[in-house]
């Protein structure tokens, strides 16, 4: 779910610029960070980022750079007149000096107009009703390019996963290659054992006994359950448009088969083929996250 998608919209007052930028998580957490886009167009703009992304950490971001027409603020005219009347009046009054000459004026306009209320500073409002198709149109195009983004690193995505998937299930071969050994492995021991005691046991119970040993560690369920999670994974990955939640379901019965088979593999060289599935699944599952 790891994208970026950027735009940029030319409009009569300036430019403005969109950036979609997204991670990893279960859900739509969508933030949108811009002092220039209204409150009635942030729930347009929630709605089509939920509606097309549909899950992910979404940061959504509005930037405003006005043009040098937009950027020059109105002077209020009157507020000057008005601040250099009284000052012009406090010099006679006070200061015995008469009108203020050109470059006195000169020196204190420059002073008024960093005064308050002489530039109006109200900000113009840049989203408009007028003009929010063609935002709208921006934030489609940001989309487009997210998702493109999004659609080169699936391929990638798939590609590790599926491979990984079919190592498990190459793993599991082995594991059946060293079954046989290591029932053997096991019925050797039992016999030693018994060769140990004092007393010998009745061989007829002895034989039921066995059987009932070693089907405690027969694996062959196990073994059949993870292939079929496996194949239900691909066809999952392969064939629905969103399968992320339903793969970590897939993924959690997978790992149980496999840790299953770990707790009645009796055998070193099965063992080290649990630990190298529960790596590879475990790399399945971080990758997994990034999947819708």
């Amino acid at each position: 779910m790891t994208g970026y998608g950027k735009a940029e919209v030319l409009l009569e007052a300036g430019k403005v610029t969109l950036e979609i930028r997204t991670l990893n998580s279960k859900n739509a957490d969508i933030s949108v960070k811009s002092q220039f886009l209204p409150k009635d167009k942030e729930i347009i703009v929630r709605k089509l980022l939920s509606d097309r992304l549909q899950r992910g950490t979404i940061d959504f971001f509005l930037n405003f750079e006005a043009n040098e027409t937009a950027a020059a603020r109105p002077i209020n005219k009157e507020a000057v007149l008005s601040y250099l009347s009284q000052v012009d009046g406090i010099a006679k009054e006070y200061a015995g000096t008469g009108s203020l000459s050109d470059q006195a004026r000169a020196f204190l306009l420059g002073n008024i107009l960093r005064l308050p209320d002489v530039v109006d500073a109200k900000k113009a409002e840049v989203i408009t009703d007028e003009n929010w198709p063609a935002v709208e149109k921006g934030l489609d195009e940001a989309l487009d390019m997210l998702d493109a983004f999004r659609i080169r690193e699936g391929v990638a995505l798939y590609k590790d996963i599926t491979s990984r998937v079919a190592l498990i299930e190459q793993l599991y071969d082995e594991v059946e290659k060293l079954e046989g050994e290591r029932i053997e492995t096991v019925r050797a021991k039992l016999l030693k054992a018994i060769d140990e005691l004092t007393q010998k046991p009745d061989q007829s119970r002895f034989e039921q006994e066995l059987i009932f040993y070693l089907e405690k560690f027969d694996i062959n369920e196990e073994k059949v359950r993870l292939r079929q999670h496996c194949k239900y994974f691909m066809e999952t990955i392969d064939n629905e448009p969103n399968p992320g939640k339903k793969l970590g379901f897939i993924i959690q019965e997978m790992g149980r088969e496999i840790n299953t088979t770990g707790s009645k593999a009796n055998h070193a060289g099965i063992q080290k083929l649990v630990v190298r599935m529960k790596d590879e699944l475990e790399k399945i599952r971080e990758q997994s996250m990034n999947v819708l």
